[in-house]
């Protein structure tokens, strides 16, 4: 087997976060689900965006998310996912490669845009998301590079995007390239509602033993296994995966290994500002020790610094030096 060029690779939603401060009033004027995650098509996106107050675009997408802080970390990332070839679209690819990824998915022509979520933030500090998947539920099997997926020790995958039919081909297609090239394939599974939808899919992926790495936090757990008991949950599923990061916000994480159980305790925060992206974070934490060969104790801290860090302030992404961070808190 070659040596990996990156550390990781992955495939994910391509989305702009359009964040805009505002007041409680036009939540009620703009029939918003305030605190809550909407889904949109096209027509209603263009609409709220034209409501909005100035805001600020920033690229997101769960799993370019994760990639963002293992870059800050160090590591050699690559992602792959659809942008349309329109102005939001180039912002996502020029934010992806100033953060030192390699992004090279050509864009999409035509329709639909870009996908973005339009985030309201009331004075209280609650966001509600207003979400337009767009172009990046188009993404082909046929624009996946086998040599690239190949080249990475860890594929990682967005549960998110199993939901559209032609990335979640693309998806399957990728796991097939990295397991026939002896390399990691490490699963998000996103949200509990996704499970909701493809948990057979889910299932039947750890049934035949092709996930090396699960992360899933006590909700999504819960929802794969159908049990309540986290610790039942955490022994049914423990079983059929090499490795699972399991996380249960205030109250830590746990992971096991080939039967070696660690847990850590959540960092603790002045003041908890925005969860969004916290989880995304933890498992780029986790995955910068792992790609290293740390002790799975010492991968959960990592996870937990970085989730602290990303929950001090708005934006899903790091801002402070996360390198330093973890040199000062593990030294």
């Amino acid at each position: 087997m070659t040596e990996p060029r990156y550390d990781v690779i992955a495939i994910g939603n391509a989305i702009v976060d359009i964040i805009a401060s505002c007041s409680e009033e036009l939540i009620d004027e703009l029939q918003l689900n305030r605190g809550g995650m909407t889904l949109l098509d096209e027509a209603r996106a263009e609409e709220l965006y034209a409501a909005m107050p100035p805001a600020r675009e920033i690229s997101g997408g769960s799993a370019a998310n994760t990639l963002a802080g293992l870059s800050t970390l160090g590591l050699q990332c690559a992602f792959i996912g659809q942008v349309a070839n329109d102005r939001l679209g180039k912002v996502f690819a020029h934010d992806m490669r100033a953060t030192g990824i390699d992004f090279d998915t050509p864009m999409r022509e035509g329709e639909p845009a870009t996908g973005r979520c339009l985030i309201f933030v009331t004075p209280d500090g609650e966001r509600t998301m207003n979400t337009f998947l767009g172009a990046g539920q188009f993404l082909p099997a046929e624009s996946l590079s086998e040599d690239l997926i190949a080249s990475s020790a860890i594929l990682y995958l967005e549960g998110y995007l199993w939901d559209p039919e032609e990335p979640r081909k693309a998806m399957r297609r990728a796991i097939e390239v990295a397991r026939r090239g002896g390399r990691k394939v490490a699963f998000t599974a996103s949200e509990s509602f996704v499970i909701e939808r493809h948990g057979d899919d889910f299932r039947q992926m750890l049934d035949d033993g092709v996930i090396d790495i699960l992360f899933v936090n006590e909700h999504e757990l819960a929802t794969l296994t159908g049990l309540n008991d986290f610790e039942a949950g955490v022994a049914a599923v423990a079983a059929k995966v090499p490795v699972l990061v399991a996380t249960r916000s205030e109250k830590g994480a746990i992971a096991i290994a080939h039967g070696e159980r660690a847990e850590v305790k959540a960092e603790p925060v002045d003041k908890v500002i925005d969860t969004t992206g916290a989880g995304d974070q933890f498992a780029a934490g986790f995955l910068s020790g792992f790609a290293k060969g740390e002790p799975l104790d010492k991968c959960l801290k990592r996870g937990a610094i970085t989730a602290a860090e990303v929950i001090s302030h708005y934006g899903p992404r790091p801002e402070a030096d996360l390198k330093a961070l973890i040199a000062e808190q593990l030294g």
